[in-house]
């Protein structure tokens, strides 16, 4: 076996195990604190709340966990186990030209992947959701919702795709450089484009209409400076899921902050006030921009790291492909380059937890801080999130910083305020 080959299986191995190893954790510590709340919370959430999060905590890492095995085994299998080579071989007997080839052969491959990963998702969905009292999706629906991302994907993604093989197969040892220009604007325009005409193909956004909430949220767009043309937006979340929820989206006159019908509908009007502080604090501190510039450096050093491992004929072999092309190294650098990745996933959670602390500080500064705690203490009762995660498993895989650090962070801002 090539030496190429050995660390791939290693490093998918580890990938395998390392995760299987935080799931383990977590499923532990959860469990361990299931039956007592935490003394912060204690008085807010109810012991039942706390078995529940625990309960849907631990169904959810369970399921993850076959979820990992899964991958592990067909990212083997497509690559050194022939699947990538199966799907190019069947696509060349077809005579077609490239990039025309090509492209078809790299989206039957995610048609695959898709088709496999289905009956996850329909767990997920219809069990999993289900069962704690969360889903409210049909299967009609979600059976819409798939066919739509399908199509998007191949009229959103097959001109960029035919664009980028055609550069890769006529573009030079540069080829690169000009797929990462197209590959921007594209990234860019998606950005722009998606929550004017994307999203509204599967949820409903309507302007934020109370009359007494709208003059408290416009003062205090006015007070931080947000003069976003989109506005604030609800989305009807509750068509599919009793989670609740806001975020902020878009760029230039799209931008916009968006809250979930189901977190308005349980949270008052100065909790209101304190959740949309904490967004627009994500707007004033530059952190969309900032997640946007890491993302843009990070598509040009994959691009250039793509452009050369393509020139090598020995990769190809190595990892299961024995006829080079630009569509397998494509695939293979697809299938390959996340599984090494996956080690520096604490880097960027340790990054977006910072964000999200910030956040909390600027919504502090210009909100009572008290409502932005029990608006978040609702959240955590209300979407089942558990208080006591595994702290590796949350330097992992945790965006927002552990509810129990969260509320610390932010009684500290609020004792301090008093103080002044």
């Amino acid at each position: 076996m090539h030496w190429l080959a050995i660390v791939f299986v290693i490093a998918v191995a580890s990938e395998t195990a390392t995760r299987l190893w935080l799931a383990s954790r977590q499923i532990a510590a959860v469990r361990a604190h299931r039956n007592e709340v935490p003394e912060m919370f204690r008085g807010q959430i109810e012991l039942a709340d706390q078995q529940k999060a625990a309960d849907y905590t631990v169904a959810r890492v369970a399921l993850s966990r076959w979820v990992t095995l899964f991958e592990g085994v067909f990212k083997l299998l497509l690559t050194l186990g022939g699947g990538i080579a199966a799907l190019d071989a069947l696509w060349r007997h077809t005579r077609l030209e490239e990039p025309w080839r090509g492209a078809l052969m790299v989206g039957s491959v995610f048609l695959v992947l898709q088709l496999a990963a289905l009956p996850f998702a329909l767990w997920r969905t219809f069990k999993v959701e289900a069962r704690f009292g969360f889903n409210r999706m049909s299967v009609s629906l979600f059976a819409r919702d798939v066919g739509k991302h399908l199509l998007l994907a191949a009229l959103l993604g097959g001109p960029v795709l035919l664009a980028a093989l055609t550069l890769m197969d006529h573009g030079g040892d540069w080829w690169w450089l000009w797929a990462f220009g197209l590959w921007l604007a594209w990234t860019l325009g998606l950005t722009w484009a998606a929550p004017r005409f994307i999203a509204p193909l599967f949820n409903k956004f309507s302007p934020l209409a109370d009359g007494a909430l709208k003059t408290r949220v416009e003062i205090l767009l006015e007070r931080c400076g947000f003069s976003a043309r989109g506005g604030v937006y609800v989305m009807d979340g509750s068509l599919r899921s009793a989670h609740g929820n806001a975020y902020f989206t878009g760029i230039g006159r799209s931008k916009r902050i968006v809250f979930f019908d189901t977190l308005l509908a349980r949270i008052e009007t100065a909790e209101i006030e304190a959740v949309l502080a904490h967004e627009l604090g994500h707007f004033r501190l530059h952190h969309v921009r900032q997640r946007l510039a890491a993302m843009v450096f990070m598509g040009l050093c994959a691009l250039a790291l793509l452009a050369w491992a393509a020139r090598r004929p020995e990769i190809y072999g190595a990892l299961g492909v024995p006829v080079p092309s630009s569509a397998t190294a494509l695939l293979l650098f697809i299938m390959v380059v996340p599984v090494f990745v996956f080690f520096t996933t604490p880097l960027a959670s340790w990054w977006s937890r910072r964000q999200e602390a910030a956040a909390d500080e600027f919504a502090a500064e210009h909100t009572d801080a008290g409502n932005l705690i029990t608006a978040l203490v609702k959240l955590f009762r209300d979407n089942a999130t558990t208080l006591t995660p595994d702290r590796i498993h949350s330097s992992f895989f945790d965006s927002h910083p552990p509810a129990l650090e969260r509320i610390a962070l932010l009684n500290a801002m609020q004792a301090a305020r008093i103080r002044r």
